[in-house]
């Protein structure tokens, strides 16, 4: 077995090349931009595209525009760079086009720190579009997570038609670390769903008892039509109610709905441990070295690793805190998930760990919290 060295980033080059992305837009930016790099060096060669566009509105604007075209596409950016796109992310959902948003999120806020990780874009990212309507949002936690979860995330924008955000951090992003590269195949890839023949053709009509429309190209023989406004079935203009409130039930359920099915969570039980650990993305790797000490010491503590973040994994973590009495939530930041986590368990107590100043949260930080906090 020949390890290799890979960072984050470029694992996540690798994860969406395998599944078959071939249009990528970006704009340079502190910790993303090696993303930006690696494309370019993969993608010309198999026939792909990759632009820098002169800031980010435009970049992820090419996303869309090659999107609709039928191509499988993906933008990366930082905290800053996502709130140019909130535009741009809006009219994803609303046109239900496919793309995968990377967020490599450095310390905030504003331009913050850039060479300092945090993660602190957890509810931006759910919140960030008009409109208050649910996205799909994966965290990784190493390199392989990288290179998987970007594969994961274009088969979802595939499978359901809108925006899939990918959320890393600087510290997973731009750290080498060991890898086998044969252990980065995309076993799965999943292409949006093309109509029926002989059936008329509506760009937003889904198909009973179904959720997600078919997809046809902008450009091809059967006119499509598109449209960031309210809009009907059959994609023109509309303010009326009853229509309205059809499509928008219908883009909420198929997300919602689907909760358990995109659910992706590491469990790690401890038996009759008083304590659950819930906690996500680089943390987990001090979270699982914490808990691993705690155990060894005789203090049993059960570990929950999220990699859906959005829509929130409820069934998987109710199931997860059935037998503990405590709940610590440990994050990146100054307080988000662990929001989620209290409106989920009411009745347990739930307690937050979390620091933003520009460091990792350490596994002695986190040993201390479970005994002390």
């Amino acid at each position: 077995m020949a390890l290799s060295l890979m960072e984050g980033n470029e694992a996540i080059a690798r994860g969406a090349v395998a599944a078959g992305c071939r249009f990528f837009a970006g704009y340079p930016i502190t910790p993303a931009t090696t993303i930006l790099n690696h494309m370019l060096a993969m993608l010309p060669p198999l026939g792909g595209v990759c632009i820098q566009g002169e800031d980010e509105i435009a970049s992820i604007g090419f996303c869309l525009g090659a999107s609709m075209a039928g191509m499988k596409v993906m933008t990366a950016t930082s905290g800053p760079g996502i709130s140019l796109y909130s535009e741009q992310i809006s009219f994803a959902i609303g046109g239900e086009i496919p793309i995968v948003i990377v967020d490599i999120q450095r310390l905030g806020p504003s331009t913050g720190s850039a060479t300092r990780g945090a993660d602190g874009d957890v509810q931006f990212l759910q919140w960030g579009n008009s409109g208050g309507m649910p996205v799909i949002v994966l965290a990784p936690a190493d390199i392989e997570d990288c290179f998987r979860l970007t594969v994961q995330a274009f088969n979802l924008a595939e499978q359901y038609r809108c925006p899939v955000f990918l959320a890393s951090n600087k510290e997973i992003a731009m750290t080498r670390a060991s890898v086998d590269p044969d252990r980065l195949k995309a076993e799965i890839v999943i292409d949006r769903a093309a109509p029926e023949p002989g059936r008329e053709f509506l760009p937003f009509q889904a198909n009973s008892g179904e959720q997600v429309p078919a997809f046809l190209p902008i450009g091809g023989r059967t006119l499509v039509r598109q449209t960031s406004s309210t809009h009907g079935a059959d994609g023109y203009i509309t303010t009326d109610p009853a229509e309205i409130t059809r499509q928008l039930d219908r883009m909420q359920a198929k997300i919602t709905n689907a909760a358990d099915q995109l659910a992706i969570v590491e469990h790690d039980s401890a038996g009759a441990a008083d304590t659950l650990v819930v906690t996500y993305g680089v943390t987990s790797r001090a979270a699982l070295a914490a808990a691993r000490e705690l155990r060894a010491s005789g203090t049993p503590v059960s570990l929950l690793v999220l990699k859906t973040l959005w829509p929130v994994p409820e069934t998987a973590i109710r199931k997860a805190a059935v037998d503990a009495r405590r709940v610590l939530v440990v994050e990146m930041n100054r307080g988000q998930y662990v929001r989620e986590v209290e409106r989920i368990l009411p009745k347990k107590s739930v307690h937050f760990c979390g620091q933003m100043d520009g460091r990792l949260i350490a596994p002695e930080t986190i040993r201390e919290a479970v005994l002390h906090g």
